[in-house]
């Protein structure tokens, strides 16, 4: 067969396979304001440079609920009511149109922010748009997940495939042409198990697959976040916490500013002042989010499983216990202490055995490094400066994606997802 091939097709071949170098964005024109990674990460895009997009009231959209573990409803406590089904939202076209699912990041829910926005976005461009949670988030570990232990990316991504079957069946009723998907962060990993599951149930057929800042190494990136929550922070000591010292920052800029306005652009502006956060202290402050969400899942893995590690497994919780003693013992449980003490323990009673290694190999996106090469509908939007990126993750991206990875000189992770040349980008790469 190869030899029929004319030489001119087979150097053509091999000067296309050459040439295929992910996309490097100039910072000399890029424009994206902050080149602190932290900075970029908690302000993101300054509202200016953002783009327009619909008001709430001009979308078309509902929440719905899905009954997918009934069994929990009995057995989960009282005050776990509101989680007990799964619920997602989806914004509806008033014509057949092709619908994007949306994956959330680590511990957020269909509604974050990022969601959120993305489904304004891809909604003004004329997609249907449903929003899902993250398998990392409370609510989707009571309400869909099988194990309620989530890190292992091919049950997470078998749950979400579950859920977006039952979201199809639920909405039968609304004309759909194609589907596609895209995840921001975590999400943006299960993205990628998510479609490589869909390879074999053709329950879908993706058409187009967007990834945005997803971890390479799920326990390097982990690791990175767990670690900013042991940043030594200058004026911290045994009579102030990290709390109060940021507070009295926030109170002392709102005094110069005559007035309290909380909105979008508050940190942008915080850190344009005399009042402006160090790199440790927003470092601590991306760090102490993270390691509220783990604490989440740390609780809420415990608690459903009936392991006796946070709550004592006949504990009895009523809508009035209070949970205060549970999330400081969460709180204490970092993600290697998760990871040890209860994703270990069940992957390897699924698997029957496996090192630490061979768990990390399959949870990251080096277990997909083939599938992820030879497929031209996934590609892959990332930041030079990514907090949880390690040693080699870009490396790893460039050989895998060529040019279906596009990398930007700023943005931290995730800052920069509302700037509007990144907005352009990604319905770039859906329209093509």
């Amino acid at each position: 067969m190869l030899r029929s091939l004319p030489l001119a097709a087979l150097l053509g071949g091999l000067i296309l396979s050459a040439s295929a170098q992910a996309v490097d964005v100039d910072p000399a024109t890029y424009g994206y304001p902050i080149t602190n990674p932290f900075e970029a990460t908690i302000a993101t895009t300054p509202p200016q440079m953002r783009p327009l997009l619909p008001d709430e009231e001009d979308i078309k959209q509902s929440d719905y609920t899905l009954s997918l573990r009934p069994e929990r409803e009995f057995t989960l406590p009282a005050n776990f009511w509101a989680v007990k089904k799964l619920t997602y939202r989806m914004a509806k076209q008033d014509h057949p149109a092709p619908l994007m699912f949306l994956i959330a990041g680590t511990g957020a829910a269909y509604d974050s922010s990022l969601n959120e926005y993305l489904k304004k976005l891809f909604y003004q461009e004329g997609y249907h748009v449903v929003q899902l949670s993250s398998p990392t988030s409370y609510d989707f570990m009571s309400a869909a997940s099988r194990l309620a232990t989530p890190g292992i990316s091919q049950y997470d991504a078998e749950d979400l495939y579950h859920v977006m079957q039952a979201v199809r069946a639920q909405q039968a009723n609304v004309p759909v042409t194609d589907y596609y998907l895209a995840g921001y962060s975590l999400g943006a990993l299960d993205a990628a198990f998510v479609s490589h599951l869909d390879e074999t149930r053709k329950s879908f057929n993706f058409k187009k697959v967007l990834m945005l800042n997803p971890p390479v190494n799920l326990f390097t990136s982990i690791s990175n976040l767990d670690k900013l929550v042991q940043t030594e922070v200058k004026g911290i000591n045994n009579n102030t916490t990290f709390y109060e010292l940021v507070l009295g920052k926030l109170t002392r800029y709102f005094q110069d500013k005559g007035h309290v306005d909380l909105n979008a652009a508050l940190v942008y502006d915080l850190q344009n002042s005399k009042e402006r956060l160090t790199n440790e202290q927003m470092a601590m402050l991306i760090g102490t989010v993270f390691r509220f969400s783990s604490a989440d899942i740390v609780f809420t893995s415990d608690l459903i499983n009936r392991r006796g590690l946070i709550t004592p497994p006949n504990y009895p919780i009523t809508e009035g216990t209070s949970l205060t003693p549970f999330l400081k013992r969460s709180l204490q449980c970092d993600f290697d202490c998760y990871l040890t003490e209860q994703v270990i323990p069940m992957w390897r009673a699924k698997t029957d055995g496996g090192s630490l290694l061979q768990l990390i190999d399959q949870v990251s996106l080096y277990a997909l490094k083939d599938y992820l090469k030879d497929s031209p509908k996934i590609a892959v939007m990332h930041n030079a400066d990514d907090i949880i990126l390690g040693p080699g993750d870009l490396g790893f991206l460039r050989k895998t994606f060529g040019n279906r990875l596009t990398v930007y000189p700023y943005g931290g992770h995730c800052g920069n997802l509302n700037y509007r040349v990144n907005a352009d980008d990604m319905l770039e790469f859906f329209r093509g």
